[in-house]
């Protein structure tokens, strides 16, 4: 009796449970893991149209059925199916063809489908026109959807919710108030979110959303977030929010390092029980002479990598604990030397990762005070 009570004292101190997904004809393009079970979820890595012969097929409906199939086979390899999946990203390279992944999509997701936002990004690895990403639940029995919403156990995981209104202010204010009458729904509100994606195109302002945001979240307790310049949206909009939220605020706790004050629009990283949600991180170094330093991915990415260490560390975690990233490249074409920095930062057994090319290069020039523009960003999911 004494051993048994060792041994899951010790299995609790260990955190959850991680095993790595990996499928027979599983195509990796990069230093990642096709997918990674840890606790009640399955991360499932971007997933493009590219067969293990590394093709992609010339019809673009070919290409969406591939990139499902791609999908299917990391979540049955974890011994879970299709309707088990809770939240999904869409990426297409043209959103011309949303209607004809849509017809595919609904083959795939017949009853029950998951959370989903679709995005319009510039480029993807091996130009692949379309990759999605995918979490999943192990209890099928604890997913229900509300409103394109789906609801877990301990979580609520919101597709993807656009504005209407006469300006971009309103917009922004249509899209949170939409997002708070689906968290209502669920027994939540906005406070209980701890990670969203505010998706922006060219003709919503920065400021303008943030300013109207801000003013929905208590100081200092905002949900981490990764704000995503992109190329385009589904109906023509301006702005698009997703996110996860907490079922109980209980679980819910802001992990803010010392060198970062709170900030109206954004925390560093949020707890969602046992699972940590970091802001999206460039090379940025905060501070009196804030600004981005380094004029190469490489050493842009290092500088992000020590940035997201901090939120981490202030979490009692480390790198070993990621399960899941998104990277956000400015240009596709250094996605050889992204990786070989970025493979440096985690073992054998990598977390899953998306990676994407959200819009056309900026001009790499520095400004007056030395400070270059920003290469990459790279957000993280990490479970004690």
């Amino acid at each position: 009796m004494r051993l048994l009570v060792v041994l899951l004292a010790l299995a609790a101190a260990q955190g959850a449970e991680r095993r790595v997904i990996t499928t027979p004809g599983g195509v990796r393009v990069g230093p990642y893991s096709l997918g990674i079970l840890a606790g009640d979820y399955l991360y499932v890595s971007g997933q493009g149209a590219i067969d293990s012969s590394g093709r992609v097929p010339a019809a673009f409906d070919a290409q969406a059925r591939l990139t499902l199939d791609n999908v299917k086979s990391v979540v049955e390899a974890a011994g879970l199916t299709m309707e088990h999946v809770v939240y999904t990203q869409v990426y297409l390279a043209d959103l011309g063809n949303l209607a004809a992944f849509d017809r595919v999509w609904a083959g795939y997701f017949a009853k029950n489908p998951p959370a989903r936002a679709t995005l319009g990004v510039a480029r993807m690895p091996v130009s692949t026109p379309v990759e999605v990403t995918a979490v999943a639940i192990r209890d099928l029995a604890a997913k229900r959807s509300i409103d394109g919403a789906v609801v877990t156990g301990d979580r609520i995981f919101l597709g993807g919710i656009q504005g209407r209104g006469a300006d971009a202010a309103a917009q922004v204010e249509d899209a949170l108030a939409r997002a708070e009458g689906v968290l209502r729904k669920a027994g939540a509100s906005l406070a209980h979110l701890v990670f969203v994606n505010p998706y922006l195109t060219a003709s919503m302002p920065m400021e303008v959303m943030n300013r109207v945001y801000a003013r929905r979240f208590e100081f200092g307790y905002t949900p981490a977030r990764a704000t995503i310049r992109v190329a385009s949206l589904p109906q023509g909009a301006s702005f698009e929010l997703t996110g996860v939220a907490v079922r109980d605020l209980r679980d819910r706790r802001v992990v803010r390092p010392k060198n970062m004050p709170p900030s109206p629009t954004a925390s560093p990283c949020v707890f969602a029980a046992d699972t940590l949600y970091c802001s999206a991180k460039s090379a940025f170094i905060p501070g009196p002479n804030s600004g981005i330093y380094a004029s190469t991915v490489e050493h842009q990415v290092r500088q992000t990598m020590r940035n997201l260490l901090d939120g981490l560390e202030e979490a009692g975690l480390d790198f070993s604990h990621v399960v899941a990233t998104n990277v956000y490249l400015d240009t596709i074409d250094e996605f050889p030397k992204m990786n070989a920095t970025y493979s440096t930062y985690f073992g054998s057994a990598p977390p899953t990762r998306t990676t994407v090319q959200p819009l056309t290069p900026v001009e790499r020039k520095p400004d007056d005070r030395s400070r270059w523009p920003m290469l990459e960003q790279i957000s993280l999911i990490a479970v004690k």
